[in-house]
């Protein structure tokens, strides 16, 4: 299929990160769509911003880099996240009851939801009720053959054990890091080897695909009965905000469009190792 067919949609989070240099946009689900987009797929940023500054300069950047966005406004202050970084590696702290922490949707939202190919949330935004419960109304508005991709994205103690089921048992591709393994390790009692954690984390929980990123010690992707693993690539690193998210971003174009599964996973770990060779979440792609 073609993938400008494809409408990838993501919900959540959008904020500023507030970096020693200046802000830049942000926010796992805002990070994925713009990737998507510059991987050519049809993209939507489903959100919530205030009625501040800050929003109305977040719209225009939005704008200016091509992402499409169906984004409540709400009387909160739109989010900002406070971003330390040592070696190029972020430290984040997160402020707390913003915008994205009160998400509904739009009418747009609600006619988008009805035909999107795949669906990215993960448990930063379900901090809150409200947003919890407008997540799992998006969930319950997607064809039955989306793509539901969750990227657990644990941060601080922005999660419980009802958020990480939920993103579980609602998701059909998860990616996680080594840490948040570690930590679904230790809730659902997943033992043995790595791989036997995941392929019981897979089949528990009836998983389609799952990614396991390790930073410097590369990936691991698992489709069906098979393993892809990749090592990192070096690269002379910025930083690594949204890294991640281009991983993911990758992943879900790459898997729409039929991709065998070691291509896939080479696509991914190329556009992240390129996105940490830049500043902030979102650079614009090279052009072949």
């Amino acid at each position: 299929m073609d993938k400008h067919n494809f409408l990838v949609i993501g919900m959540g989070e959008v904020l500023w990160d507030l970096l020693p240099q200046g802000k830049k946009l942000g926010g796992a689900p805002a990070n994925q769509v713009f990737h998507a987009a510059q991987l050519g797929a049809k993209s939507l940023l489903i959100s919530a911003i205030g009625q501040d500054e800050l929003a109305e300069e977040l719209v225009a950047e939005l704008d200016e880099k091509g992402v499409a966005h169906a984004l409540a406004r709400v009387d909160k202050p739109t989010g900002t996240v406070a971003v330390r970084l040592r070696e190029g590696i972020p430290d984040y702290e997160i402020r707390e009851d913003v915008a994205w922490d009160h998400l509904r949707l739009t009418v747009e939202a609600r006619m988008a939801l009805a035909s999107a190919s795949a669906f990215c949330f993960g448990s930063l935004a379900q901090r809150s009720e409200t947003s919890r419960k407008a997540i799992a109304e998006a969930l319950g508005l997607l064809p039955a053959e989306a793509l539901r991709f969750c990227d657990l994205n644990l941060r601080q103690n922005f999660h419980d054990r009802e958020a990480l089921l939920f993103c579980l048992t609602q998701a059909n591709i998860l990616k996680i890091n080594e840490e948040e393994l570690s930590h679904l390790a230790q809730e659902l009692g997943l033992e043995g080897t790595l791989e036997q954690k995941l392929l019981t984390l897979s089949e528990r929980f009836e998983l389609k695909g799952l990614a396991l990123t390790r930073g410097g010690a590369g990936s691991l992707l698992l489709r069906g009965g098979q393993i892809s693993e990749m090592p990192a690539r070096s690269v002379r690193v910025a930083d690594t905000i949204g890294a991640g998210d281009s991983f993911s971003a990758a992943l879900v174009v790459g898997w729409l469009s039929g991709l065998p599964l070691d291509e896939l996973h080479e696509r991914a770990s190329a556009l992240s190792a390129f996105v940490c060779t830049q500043q902030g979440a979102m650079p614009e792609h090279p052009r072949p």
